[in-house]
């Protein structure tokens, strides 16, 4: 029996979560959330999280809410899959990054669908919804020219914020951006695509 259940729904942030513990080899029990039946906002999940989001991680001791917070806990429980750089300068950039994602990319795609989150009026949402594809190659664009340093993010090596690069970077297709516009993101995909971590979580159903 696993000490470790993801709540998810498929091609949604928490995919990243399923990468990174498919990264270090960590068995995990999966739970779909189903957004399409409202499953997030019913009375047992969140009573499990009150945000009414995925990801959720279950722990042995408590529960997760948060990408970057579960991120961090599995690089910090497996300390020794190398997933934070061990130069502080570096892993400062390493959230640096990550927190961009959270704070504005995120956001930005959120926009195309989630309007009610900031505004009540249908044509409010609607000017939301057609801001998203200035507003997420403004993002790819900042990406491609500040953020890739080699393969990865950090260079040679794999992080955390590479599968969290990796998720956001599939939602730019449907945000009406052409990645093949970027050909460091296009590069950066292919050699993501190419991992066992995210070809196994495909095949999970969780991309």
């Amino acid at each position: 029996m696993s000490n470790l259940t993801l709540y998810y729904m498929p091609r949604t942030v928490a995919a990243a979560i399923a990468i990174t513990l498919n990264e270090i080899h960590v068995h995990y029990e999966r739970i779909l959330i189903d957004f399409s039946t409202s499953q997030q906002r019913s009375d047992d999940y969140l009573k499990l999280n009150p945000k009414g989001r995925v990801p959720t991680l279950q722990t042995q001791i408590g529960k997760l809410t948060e990408t970057t917070a579960i991120l961090e806990y599995i690089a910090a429980t497996h300390p020794n899959s190398n997933l934070v750089p061990s130069d502080p300068f570096k892993a400062a950039q390493m959230r640096s990054i990550m927190s961009y994602l959270a704070s504005t990319v995120h956001v930005n795609h959120a926009h195309s669908i989630r309007g009610s989150r900031w505004a009540d009026k249908q044509t409010s949402w609607d000017d939301m919804a057609n801001k998203v594809p200035e507003t997420m190659r403004e993002s790819a664009a900042f990406i491609e020219s500040h953020c890739l340093n080699g393969p990865f993010v950090m260079g040679n090596q794999l992080s955390l914020v590479d599968p969290y690069l990796f998720v956001v970077s599939t939602w730019l297709a449907g945000d009406g951006v052409d990645i093949n516009d970027f050909p460091k993101l296009v590069a950066f995909q292919e050699t993501m695509w190419a991992r066992p971590s995210v070809t196994t979580a495909k095949a999970d159903g969780i991309i």
